[in-house]
């Protein structure tokens, strides 16, 4: 694949969401597969980001913003999953959430502490979008209620 004069960089908000989704992809194999957050990175950024694998293309991601969310999830869990757990409905615990909901919260929830330069707007809904990607009914709903109630909690802010 070729890149003529007339195609433009990809702008870096779309390599952030490009590395969120890779980032969510990332957390749901690790936490169905077992696999170390050393060993998901490497892997993501040698055969994925940006890469084709099994005639499928990767959107070139920004690495940086990929290993951010990843490591942070890992190292802030503790942190991160009793805030989800608050935010959601009361009969609802965190271990019932599809693994892929439960990584799409995380990383969201681990920007919205950890990324005050990012707005609560584009944090809410890049992960809304994700969502949509491979959901169609409750789980992007579910997505952004959660984020937006711990958007309000840790930030005092709602999307807006």
């Amino acid at each position: 694949m070729t890149k003529g004069k007339s195609d433009q960089p990809v702008k870096q908000a779309n390599q952030r969401g490009a590395a969120r989704l890779a980032a969510v992809q990332a957390l749901y194999q690790m936490d169905v597969g077992g696999a170390g957050v050393l060993e998901i990175v490497a892997e993501y950024e040698a055969h994925r980001l940006g890469q084709e694998l099994d005639g499928d293309t990767y959107l070139k991601a920004d690495a940086s913003w990929f290993r951010s969310v990843v490591s942070g999830v890992v190292r802030d869990q503790r942190k991160l999953d009793p805030l989800i757990g608050a935010a959601l409905q009361d009969d609802w615990a965190l271990s019932r959430l599809d693994t892929t909901v439960r990584a799409i919260l995380r990383a969201g929830t681990f920007e919205m502490l950890e990324r005050k330069d990012v707005p609560v707007a584009v944090i809410v809904t890049e992960y809304v979008e994700i969502a949509k990607a491979f959901f169609e009914d409750e789980e992007p709903k579910l997505v952004n209620a959660v984020l937006d109630r711990i958007a309000r909690q840790v930030r005092g802010e709602a999307r807006g």
